[in-house]
């Protein structure tokens, strides 16, 4: 998947890289952004932007090795109490982590759904999900709330709707979710019919 890097993603990297494994550069970089990159991947994002931890670069251009050979010295000869990032990622006391969102903030996750916390620590719901039960109440059993438009930015209470997971499933097998809502909802109308007939021929 080819993903389109901001200066704000560059910016983490280089100020979080030094003296960080890529593991853990890696889950801290997921973590802010809402990404499920992979460790190569941030390997190679740091690489083409001439960053090293500090560690290992010399080695095997920054992944890190597996075991020491004969004369490598240690990256924290000499450092006592390093940790990833530096002293402003150490956590003092009162203070909240790097990657505190506080409740109430926004995140689009790696499926493209926007998604809001809910609670601390790390409770997060579908953006969508919370519009429409806010509105109708809880989702019955057995039932989705899809976007009438495909998009899964267009976030409004007009451009949800409630369908049974039979209907979801007929409307994906017969092609009947579109890019234009008023399509996707007389498509849902398609789906009806379809199982009705389908109940009928049961009978």
């Amino acid at each position: 998947m080819n993903r389109k890097y901001t200066a704000e993603h560059i910016a983490f990297i280089t100020a979080n890289i030094k003296g960080c494994s890529f593991r853990d550069l890696t889950d801290m970089f997921n973590r802010q952004f809402g990404f499920e990159l992979t460790i190569s991947a941030v390997i190679s994002l740091a690489d083409r932007h001439g960053l090293h931890n500090g560690r290992d670069a010399r080695f095997n251009k920054g992944h890190e090795p597996t075991y020491f050979r004969k004369g490598m010295a240690p990256w924290n000869k000499g450092k006592k109490g390093v940790t990833c990032g530096g002293k402003e990622t150490q956590f003092g006391k009162g203070r909240k982590p790097w990657n505190y969102r506080p409740v109430g903030s926004e995140r689009t996750n790696v499926d493209g759904y926007v998604e809001i916390k809910i609670a601390d620590p790390k409770t997060w719901k579908a953006k969508h999900v919370l519009l429409w039960e806010a509105a109708h109440g809880p989702i019955p059993k057995g039932h989705v709330v899809i976007f009438a438009d495909g998009n899964k930015q267009n976030v409004t209470l007009e451009n949800l709707l409630l369908l049974s997971r039979r209907e979801l499933a007929v409307m994906n097998k017969k092609g009947l979710i579109a890019n234009d809502a008023e399509l996707t909802k007389a498509g849902v109308v398609v789906a009806d019919i379809y199982l009705k007939i389908g109940e009928r021929k049961r009978k």
